[in-house]
């Protein structure tokens, strides 16, 4: 049981830092005036969205849910 909350937690931190590096190049497209790996500025946003929408359900499920820290 430990094994599945220390990989839900690795998830956890894994999904926050893509978030921000999303939300880092949604910026930088921003300020250079186009997006950078080509498609749409918003698909950053949005893509960095669904990173810290992951990010919070496992915080919650972990923190406060089923799994508690012994």
């Amino acid at each position: 049981m430990k094994a599945l909350i220390k990989a839900l937690n690795w998830l956890e931190w894994i999904s926050a830092v893509a978030g921000g590096v999303l939300l880092l190049l949604a910026l930088i497209s921003l300020i250079v005036g186009h997006a950078i790996a080509g498609g749409s500025i918003s698909s950053f946003f949005h893509a960095a969205n669904s990173c810290f929408l992951l990010t919070i359900v496992l915080f919650l499920f972990i923190h406060l849910g089923q799994f508690k820290k012994e």
